[in-house]
């Protein structure tokens, strides 16, 4: 199933970049009670606004369809509208993600009705994750993108998908990760661990366009007699395993 998340980023004057995490709700199927980045499952409806967005077909269509996705579930879960047009109401788009999410107002509809248009080129790919087919029932295909959020951005959370959220460094997160303060999932673990590796946000740009984008489908291995579940090497991950006993899977 083809889903796709947003790691939005936005500098920071007291150090490393933020980077903008929620904790999903205790009853979701997926993840439940975990820090994750927005993110979820495309539609066709999104399939639809992909090809109004990109009529030249410059990019491979599921790729486009998973940046519209990531735009749509940031709205719909953390109240961020990437999109371009005129200056809108704060009350306006409260009204409008919760009807967006139960599909009660398509959201190609209500960018038409503001005068908005998604720029597809605003999203840079990051990474694909798909788990094997021993792993999960259900299987996620995840586009990662990565987009900066400008200076009079806001964000939150829908309380429903959603209950709380923050602005963190990627260390930080991994540090309560560590306490069991904040759950990690897998790929959530080693893509915090590759942001943090960087001072500034223009440098991790410039590793995200550098790198090339290969489907990361984890697998158990040995590793010194214990199973690992682990990632291949280079695709910018500087930890590509963890013991499978303390790997989290959702």
């Amino acid at each position: 199933m083809a889903a796709a998340t947003l790691v939005l980023v936005k500098e920071n004057s007291a150090g490393p970049p933020l980077v903008f995490m929620q904790k999903r709700a205790n009853t979701m199927g997926f993840a439940a009670g975990m820090m994750v980045f927005p993110g979820g499952k495309v539609d066709p409806a999104d399939e639809r606004l992909a090809r109004a967005a990109d009529p030249s077909a410059m990019l491979d269509p599921a790729d486009a369809s998973a940046r519209v996705a990531a735009v749509r579930e940031c709205f719909e879960e953390a109240g961020v509208l990437l999109t371009s047009g005129p200056a809108i109401e704060p009350d306006m788009l409260a009204d409008a993600a919760p009807r967006i999410a139960d599909r009660s107002l398509d959201f190609g509809e209500f960018l038409r009705r503001l005068g908005h248009s998604i720029d597809l080129d605003r999203l840079t790919p990051w990474s694909r994750w798909c788990p094997p087919v021993r792993f999960e029932t259900v299987r996620y295909d995840t586009r990662f993108y990565l987009a900066r959020a400008t200076g009079e951005l806001v964000a939150g959370h829908d309380g429903t998908e959603a209950v709380t959220s923050l602005w963190t460094t990627a260390t930080d997160a991994l540090e309560s990760a560590a306490r069991g303060d904040g759950k990690v999932v897998f790929p959530t673990h080693r893509n915090l661990e590759r942001l943090a590796q960087f001072s500034d946000v223009d440098s991790l740009f410039a590793h995200a366009e550098a790198t090339a984008i290969r489907l990361i489908s984890p697998e158990i291995r040995d590793i010194d007699g214990l199973p690992h579940l682990c990632i291949p090497d280079g695709l910018g991950y500087p930890v590509t395993s963890e013991l499978l006993k303390k790997a989290r899977r959702g």
